[in-house]
């Protein structure tokens, strides 16, 4: 008798978690962002008990977003590609200008909502 088997209940489906398709679509989301934003730079973030190896993206003024990545090696070849400049999360932490961003929104939504 198993009491704790787990059993993917559509077999038909693709892991999203690690599927390639996924870090794909992420790559192309990276290289959209970069494209489409001044100053960007690249913040490698490495894999913890619960989170894969992922790589942000911040913009001069400090609009960012987040992927995943299949390695830090992949990290370095994407930022080598678009010519960005690549800094390890863990090691630098982030810019203030990412805070500050982070800050404005939170507090566009309070105000659109009254709060």
């Amino acid at each position: 008798m198993r009491l704790f088997r787990r059993r993917n209940r559509n077999p038909s489906a693709e892991p999203t978690r690690t599927g390639r398709r996924e870090i794909a679509e992420g790559e192309r989301h990276l290289e959209e962002f970069a494209a489409s934003r001044r100053g960007v730079e690249a913040y490698v973030e490495p894999a913890t008990a619960v989170t894969a190896t992922t790589v942000m993206l911040i913009a001069s003024d400090g609009e960012w977003t987040r992927r995943r990545v299949p390695s830090p090696d992949a990290a370095r070849a994407l930022a080598g590609r678009l010519g960005i400049p690549l800094y390890e999360a863990a090691v630098v932490g982030y810019p203030q200008r990412m805070r500050e961003w982070n800050r404005r929104r939170a507090q566009e939504r309070k105000d659109l909502l009254g709060d």
